[in-house]
This record gives C-alpha cells, structure tokens and sequence, in this order.
C-alpha cells in the first residue's frame, strides 16, 4: 500500500462508518466520462462541504487494490448499471494538495517535492517500469502506459490550496499550474489517464483569455449544473436527518439553509454545520471552527469602492446585484466589489442567485461571521461602530431602558448604513434588522413570525436557553408604541398563554420569560419611540 497509489478504500470506510448521506451518485457521472473528452471533471466548493468525502469515495471505488464491492452494496450507486463495469478496476492515485502546502508551506521547491514523493510511490508498485533518472511525474506516467498499458484515474483534493496559500509568490503559482498543464493539457493525457477528479474551493484560475486549464469541466458555486446535488446537503436530505436526530427542521434551515442552485435545488445547507449539529443536538455557529474565518476577515477590510455600501444592504437583509466574475483575478490583487463578491460566493460566505444576479447573506451562521469579522475591522469603522451601536441596542432592550431603545434606533436610521427611503413600516423593519444585527451572538432571530391573526416584526429566542428572555417586537408607522404592544397581545398565539393552543412552538419553553417590544416612528416628529414590557403568566 502506499502514499499516493493503491491506497485502499479506508479513507471512504470512516466516512460510511459514520452517518454517511448518499452522495454515490456522483459515481455514475463520474464513469459517464471515462475516456471521453468529458474526462477532466473539477468541483469546487467552499470549506467544510463534503470535498473530501467525496473524493475519498471516488477513490474506494476505482482503487484497483481494494475490493469495495460489499463498502458500497447499502448505497444507490449499486444499483447503476455501469457499478461493476469500473468497480476497483484502475490504478488510482490520490493526491491531497495541502498534505504538502501544510508540511511545505509556499516553499519554492513544494511542486518539486511533491513530484518527486509521488514518482517515488509509482517506481515501488511498478518495479518492472525503467525510468529515467530525469523524469517528471508525466514522464513516469507515461512510461508505465506504454509499458503496462494501465490508464490511471488521478484524484486531486483541494487542487487550489497553493494558489490561496502562495497567491503573493507568482514564480511557485506558474510553477504549479504548468505542473498542471503539463499532466492535463498534452496530447498524452487521453492516453495515460482515464479520468481525472479534482477539489478545491476557488475555480480554476484564467490567465489574460485563455484558462490554464480549460479542457476540464468546472463546476462551481455560481454554475453548479448537473452536480448541483453533490454540493452540499439538500431539502430532503436535511429533513431525514432532523428526522432521525430529533431536531427541529425550520431552525435548521435558518441556521445552515440559504444556497441556491436553480429550481431542482432552492434549498442546499452546509453539510458539515448540519452534522456538528445532529451530532450534538444544538446549533450553533460550527462554520467559525474552519481557517475561512481568516480569509472573511483579511478580505473584508479590502478598502474598495462600493464595498462598504454593498456590506450594509446586505446586513439588512437585502440583495446585492452582482456581476458574477470568471474567476481571472488574483486572491491577492482583488480591485473590484464584483471581485470580492465574486469571491465571497466561492468561499461560501454569499449565496448568488443566478437568474437575478444577486447575493445574499445565506444564513444565520454565516451573519454571524460577517458581524465578528466587522468587529474587528481595521477598515470599516463605520460598519464596525454599527455593531457595536447593535451590541448596545441589545443591552438596552434586556434592560428595559425604552429612552435609550428609541435614541439609538433614530440613531441607526440617521446613520449613512439606514435606508435611502424612510416612508413606511418595512423601511423601519429594515433599520430594525440592522439594529439588531449583533444579537446573533446569542438569539435565534425570527423574522414575521406567523401568528393567529398575522406577523410578529421581529422574534429573538435565545440560543442556550437559559436566563436570557425571549423578545418580541412589532413596529408601528404613524402610531404609538403602545399600539404596536396591544397588537402583539392581540395575537394571542404569538404570547405563551397556556389557554392558547396555537402559539408557536419556539415560545413555549419561555412561558415567564418573553419582552414585548413596541417600537413606533411619527412622521410629524420624526421621532422614534418604544414601549417595553415583560410578560407575567
């Protein structure tokens, strides 16, 4: 067994050992390729979304070394007709970019030794083959073709990791690429591979108009196609999970929901955070675990025009037109908000809908990401100082301080982050979800909470439970903060009354514990005011 070739089907085993959701179908397209111009296939997707599951899979399954047959039999790939055909049937190699980017780090000679590492492994299982003492890894390759007649499938995992990791040293960049070129772009890779499967977050890189690699057929974040279900988790997947874990499926999808892929596939949640929270039965922000925090961050306080007015439209909840770049420019070098959005899609911090052009925060774990990284914004201070404004309009709230809730409201609304338009109660809903921005830190926000006779504005329920109340807000427009409160009454099932059959079930664990918030807006005064009340069973 060795490194890089013949590695055997362990790496996929723990995964089905697991709490494995099928993905196997991603097998049959994958053999639809073999020895087809189609044979180049690279799926990017951000952090944490099922990558090497996947090609660890690819790997138990063409692994000529193993015998896979019985690993595979639960699953939906053994019913395909072209199973056997493939099945365990070609020398595989596995290649996992950052086995060396993390042992190397943008170490100049890392292609080289990485080259080296791998023709040492071939030479091992396939002593008979001479090689040159000169020979590149394609050179190796080739030989052993010519000598075994054997095609390889080659898997590739975080293909990308020295483009991120190096994006300042563009000698180790053209390096690898032509590393690349040299193995995918010949007249010899027809011949000596069968196909070829590569990872990554980042889509393949564009030099000037030509791609460095353009025979491959990318699949990405902004053009997902027929891989749309193997990106991440989806609706139904979701639900059989919640299902079994015991776990609420709407505040799931709050929480991880959010991506898009067309029609077939409105709803995909991030797999990794939707097991984190299976397994130990509690959301949470799981997202924040990855280095991609470091990447939001660095990025983030990009100072660029435009940057800053797109970050507040979409921290209040609202969608962003973007022009969905191919990917051509360097990490290193972004010039443009379509670039950092662009960016941001493949990182997984923005979900993109395609029909629209448009992006959109996608979910409360990921708002809660954009919120940490703007406290700590060295670039955004405006931004940054509407979080901590949040942080106390929060306070003031729990405190019951109604002065201090309305100062700081009017506050947000005057600030350059409100609303151009401020005529209606939905351009007060919008100053209120940036207002309260930052109470994801510890509350589930729930926006139009449906109730007997209508929408509560704004529900917050606490993450851990606990201590904290849950909190209920109604706005009003031209009408008194007492009138919003008496609303909020009048929609018995929105309060934890035990006489109410209908309130929803989010409430029912806060029956002595829950805030109604009223919060009004006079146009005559332009005066912001707000009622607070604790409510008693």
């Amino acid at each position: 067994m060795g490194k890089f070739i013949n590695g055997g089907n362990d790496g996929f085993r723990r995964y089905a050992n697991g709490e494995y959701v099928d993905k196997t179908d991603l097998i049959s397209y994958i053999n639809s390729t073999i020895s087809k111009p189609t044979m180049l296939t690279c799926v990017t997707r951000p952090h944490r979304f099922g990558k090497t599951a996947a090609a660890q899979m690819l790997y138990a399954y063409y692994d000529k070394s193993s015998d896979s047959r019985e690993l595979f039999a639960p699953y939906k790939i053994a019913a395909d007709p072209s199973f056997g055909q493939h099945l365990n049937k070609y020398p595989a190699i596995f290649l996992d970019v950052t086995f060396f980017t993390t042992r190397y780090a943008g170490g100049e000679d890392i292609v080289d030794l990485m080259q080296t590492a791998i023709i040492k492994d071939l030479k091992k299982a396939y002593p008979e083959v001479e090689v040159e003492d000169d020979a590149d890894l394609m050179d190796v390759l080739i030989d052993i073709n010519m000598s075994t007649g054997e095609k390889f499938v080659m898997i590739i995992d975080e293909w990308d990791a020295i483009c991120r990791e190096a994006a300042d040293k563009p000698s180790l960049m053209d390096k690898y690429v032509n590393f690349l070129r040299r193995l995918f772009k010949s007249n010899f890779t027809p011949r000596v591979f069968a196909c070829v499967y590569m990872t990554g977050i980042l889509p393949i890189k564009r030099y000037g108009t030509q791609s460095a690699l353009n025979d491959f057929k990318e699949f990405s974040m902004t053009n997902a196609d027929i891989l749309a279900g193997f990106i991440g988790f989806t609706e139904p997947e979701v639900k059989c999970l919640c299902k079994k874990y015991d776990m609420e499926y709407v505040e799931m999808k709050g929480w991880y929901d959010g991506y898009s892929f067309g029609p077939e596939y409105p709803a995909v949640f991030n797999p990794n955070s939707v097991m984190e929270a299976c397994n130990r039965h509690a959301y949470g922000n799981y997202w924040g675990r990855t280095s991609a925090f470091e990447a939001l961050q660095r990025y983030i306080d990009l100072d660029m025009n435009g940057v800053q007015e797109s970050l507040e439209k979409l921290l209040r909840g609202e969608r962003q037109e973007v022009k969905a770049l191919r990917f051509g420019f360097d990490i290193s070098s972004i010039g443009s908000d379509d670039e950092l959005l662009t960016l941001f899609i493949h990182l997984g911090y923005l979900s993109y809908n395609v029909e629209e052009e448009t992006v959109t925060i996608p979910n409360k774990e990921i708002r809660m990401e954009f919120v940490e990284a703007l406290r700590g914004s060295k670039t955004h201070k405006k931004l940054q100082a509407m979080v901590k404004l949040s942080d106390r309009l929060m306070r003031a709230t729990l405190e019951g301080d109604e002065r201090l809730v309305a100062e700081i409201v009017g506050q947000i609304h005057d600030s350059d982050a409100g609303p151009d338009f401020y005529n209606n109660e939905q351009a007060l809903r919008s100053v209120l979800k940036l207002g309260y921005i930052s109470a994801i830190d510890k509350y589930v926000s729930i926006q139009e909470l449906p109730t007997g006779k209508g929408y509560a504005d704004l529900v917050f329920i606490p993450r851990t439970g606990g201590y904290l109340p849950a909190v209920v807000v109604e706005l009003k427009w031209n009408k008194t903060e007492h009138a919003a409160i008496d609303q909020i009454k009048e929609h018995r099932s929105a309060l934890p009354l035990r006489s109410s059959k209908n309130y929803p079930d989010v409430l029912k664990r806060f029956t002595d514990n829950i805030l109604l918030v009223g919060i009004s807006y006079d146009e005559t005064t332009k005066q912001h005011t707000c009622k607070i009340e604790k409510v008693f069973c």
